[in-house]
């Protein structure tokens, strides 16, 4: 029996055997008794993406009354999710995105807290997950972002889509239209000004598979 604490490219939580590279939180929102979600899917606003080893410290999943340990693909789906970069335990991650958007948005470097602002409006439309209009080719949106085709999302590389899965990333596909971008604005932005997420390792699998395929 899987715990619920898995998180889609949509920003839902759920219950699924896959193994991600990230954890993270949104505060409290489970019963530690019986390691259950409650109703809300979020206590704060600040969306963290935070490293699985941290200074050798172990955490028993939803063992306790502290924030809920909720686990991403890798960072481009977290990113998608409305998760940003932890200041505590990603702190050169967190400074270089706190960078990019600076320079996306040609203001002065935002505080954590003006960030959470922001992607909370960005991320959420009346308490569900905002899908965003695509006003640009998708081949003009920066590797890492992510876009929806119906229920199904896609993460954007060199010019291929790649779809999430319970195991990872399918095969890649050229896509020449999709319906929503999933990935907020301002991320999206401060990855075009050269924000680099750490993607899973079944992107390059995939592609090296569909390579040698074509080669034989």
């Amino acid at each position: 029996m899987h715990l619920q604490n898995r998180v889609t490219p949509f920003g839902e939580i759920v219950a699924i055997s896959q193994r991600g590279l990230f954890t993270g939180n949104r505060g409290i929102i489970h019963d530690p008794a019986r390691k259950i979600l409650l109703t809300k899917r979020w206590a704060t606003r600040t969306w963290l993406v935070c490293t699985c080893q941290f200074k050798g410290r172990h955490r028993e999943v939803m063992a306790r009354r502290s924030w809920t340990e909720l686990f991403f693909l890798d960072e481009a789906v977290a990113l998608a999710a409305g998760h940003r970069p932890c200041f505590f335990c990603r702190r050169e991650s967190a400074e270089r995105f706190r960078a990019c958007w600076a320079s996306a948005k040609r203001e002065p470097h935002p505080s954590a807290d003006h960030m959470d602002t922001v992607l909370h409006a960005e991320r959420l439309d009346n308490g569900r997950k905002r899908l965003h209009p695509i006003s640009l080719l998708l081949t003009d949106l920066p590797d890492g972002a992510v876009v929806a085709v119906g229920n199904e999302a896609y993460v954007l590389r060199a010019g291929l889509a790649h779809r999430w899965t319970n195991d990872g990333y399918d095969r890649p596909k050229i896509l020449h239209d999709a319906d929503w971008l999933l990935t907020p604005p301002s991320t999206v932005m401060a990855l075009s000004a050269g924000y680099r997420p750490v993607l899973h390792f079944s992107i390059n699998t995939t592609c090296k598979e569909q390579h040698n395929a074509r080669s034989v």
